[in-house]
């Protein structure tokens, strides 16, 4: 009885946070007539109207906004009571392995590292980069717990896909280019000047096909180790180095141009995301991942300059 209460009593606030019974179904992952049903026997055992539905739309009665206010504080405080337990009961579990795109240059992942290992100093983090590649196959074989990294592959029911923002592209060039004059630079006038990849040896060609096939860039290719080097190949003016604003940059430098990228009238962007095997599910990742999303969309860390 208290588990089918439990029941009624979040998806009738989901209802009413999602605002929609066809959303709030969806995110229960039942059906939308079985919510409906759901809600109907709750209302009918407290003998009272909770929602007042008119058409197609339906609106909270004075009792309906006092059942949610106070059984949301309730559901929180039960899911604050089962991630804690969760915690406790996953105590020896003293280490977070977490993987990153070796292109990556934002502030953020190193300031949630930080903050992290202040309140958890008993988790020991190691941390590794790699191409998209090489962190799916560390991530599969499980010798990371989680990766940050691009959207390059539809979501998958064995991961947990927790998406951090859609971000804007940026071409990196020498101010020595004849292409770094203007606001921005549309992606077809950059075949014009090799692109810089930042890749292990075996695996350029996956990376260079991702580039030209899937995001259109259609000119030559040249591949650094390191963002470093790559970087220190555009201020030598020989090529662009694609580069997602993922957090906040790091100033270019004097000798370098940071324009944004459009392609056809419209912003280039990427998705990225947070990834990690939904079986090994653990209250650290779940609570770094929840750390670095919320540095990230912080106000202002999108909005300003990347230069």
């Amino acid at each position: 009885m208290v588990s089918l209460l439990f029941r009624q009593i979040r998806y009738f606030a989901a209802v009413v946070e999602c605002n929609s019974f066809t959303e709030a179904a969806e995110q229960c992952y039942i059906s939308q007539s079985a919510i409906s049903q759901q809600i109907q026997a709750l209302e009918k055992d407290l003998g009272v109207e909770l929602i007042h539905r008119e058409n197609r739309r339906f609106s909270l009665t004075p009792a309906g906004e006092y059942f949610y206010n106070r059984c949301r504080g309730i559901l929180d405080e039960l899911e604050e009571t089962r991630r804690e337990t969760v915690r406790i009961g996953q105590d020896d579990e003293r280490q977070l392995r977490i993987g990153y795109l070796r292109n990556y240059s934002g502030q953020e992942l190193h300031q949630a590292v930080a903050e992290f290992s202040q309140d958890y100093p008993e988790i020991s983090i190691s941390i590794v980069n790699g191409t998209h590649e090489e962190l799916y196959d560390l991530l599969r074989f499980k010798k990371v717990d989680l990766v940050l990294t691009d959207q390059r592959r539809a979501f998958s029911d064995q991961y947990i896909n927790f998406q951090l923002l859609r971000c804007g592209c940026f071409a990196e060039m020498s101010v020595r280019s004849h292409l770094g004059f203007g606001e921005y630079v549309e992606q077809d006038e950059l075949k014009k000047l090799p692109c810089i990849l930042i890749s292990s040896g075996d695996q350029q060609d996956v990376e260079k096909e991702y580039y030209r096939n899937t995001l259109g860039f259609s000119g030559s290719f040249l591949f650094a180790d390191s963002l470093e080097e790559g970087r220190l190949m555009v201020a030598g003016n020989r090529g662009f180095l694609p580069v997602e604003k993922v957090g906040t940059l790091p100033p270019p430098g004097p000798a370098v141009r940071r324009l944004p990228i459009m392609q056809n009238g419209q912003r280039l962007e990427r998705n990225y995301c947070v990834f990690w095997v939904k079986e090994q599910t653990n209250y650290y990742i779940e609570e770094f991942a929840k750390l670095l999303k919320k540095l990230l969309n912080r106000p202002g860390v999108q909005e300003n300059s990347a230069d």
